[in-house]
């Protein structure tokens, strides 16, 4: 049996008040101001990739859509990222946030740096939308019913607790806290009109959940970046005639090659996983890619249980 449209619009808030990602303890520590500069700096870096990846999903909904009229509302948001013309719109006032936070503009464009749990976050976004229908693709967008308030708590945040950070640096945000109202609005109409059965109205609360867990991903990724990661007090290495080096702990044992213990050998609690992936890029400036597969394997050995994160 399908919810009525208020009870429907209710479960799709109650999905925001329990899973967005204002409750991720990296933005609980943005807005009670006990951020480093080089986390919010992390953070700025990181995020314009996914500032860069919202006109492209946007496009793919208008792709699916085929009322003019909601393809012409639409539209809008497109533009309020990639501007009318050059130097206007979001992306351009995520690269002047760059700035104020003391970041090189063209290095924050270049999307070089962007952390591979990050860039996997963003990309599945894209991908979701690309692979499922218009009503799902809208209802994912609905995050933005909860993204005017998070824009206005981080305002006061950097305000008070961050003054280093040149203050029109914060437009980005000031300009969301009226475009994000609309939008969600907009997105709301649609997907309570459209989503009639029972299973279309689960289908949208499932699209908004999975939207959710993407961006409680992405600061996952930035998360993990700036944590200090040291070998687990049950670890114990072990060299094997047959199997090599192991790191063995009371449920597994896990093979390490030459490279992997090159890496946990630099994790000793004092470092952050950029400091280490940092020493290691300049060990070996000849290897393409290296640090996208440093972070790959420091969370491999995390979920593993061979590391754990300094206190």
């Amino acid at each position: 049996m399908s919810w009525n449209a208020e009870e429907f619009e209710s479960r799709l808030r109650r999905v925001g008040e329990e899973r967005y990602h204002h409750l991720h303890p990296f933005n609980l520590r943005m807005h009670d101001g006990t951020l480093t500069r080089a986390e919010i700096q992390i953070w700025v870096r990181n995020r314009y990739y996914y500032q860069t990846r919202i006109p492209i999903k946007d496009g793919l909904i208008l792709a699916k859509a085929q009322d003019p009229d909601f393809r012409r509302e639409w539209i809008q948001r497109i533009y309020d990222h990639d501007g009318h013309r050059a130097g206007e719109g979001g992306l351009e006032l995520w690269l002047a946030l760059g700035e104020a936070v003391g970041l090189d503009r063209a290095d924050v464009a270049s999307l070089v740096e962007i952390l591979p749990g990050v860039r996997r976050a963003c990309d599945d976004y894209v991908e979701f939308v690309d692979s499922h229908d218009l009503l799902e693709s809208v209802a994912s967008s609905l995050t933005e019913m909860f993204a005017g308030d998070i824009m206005t708590t981080r305002i006061a945040a950097f305000e008070q607790h961050y003054p280093w950070v040149r203050t029109e640096g914060l437009e980005y945000f000031r300009t969301r806290t009226v475009q994000a109202p609309r939008d969600a609005s907009q997105g709301l109409a649609f997907v309570v009109e459209h989503a009639r059965t029972a299973e279309d109205q689960k289908r949208c609360v499932a699209a908004l959940e999975r939207k959710c867990q993407i961006l409680w991903n992405l600061l996952d990724g930035v998360e993990a970046s700036s944590a200090h990661p040291q070998l687990s007090p049950h670890a114990i290495w072990r060299e094997d005639p047959q199997e090599g080096t192991l790191v063995v702990l009371p449920e597994r044992a896990v093979k390490i090659n030459p490279t992997g213990r090159e890496i946990l050998n630099l994790c000793d609690g004092t470092r952050s996983s950029l400091d280490v992936t940092a020493i290691l890029k300049e060990r070996h400036p000849e290897i393409s890619g290296i640090g996208s597969d440093i972070h790959d394997f420091l969370d491999e050995m995390r979920r593993l249980g061979v590391t754990q994160y300094a206190k």
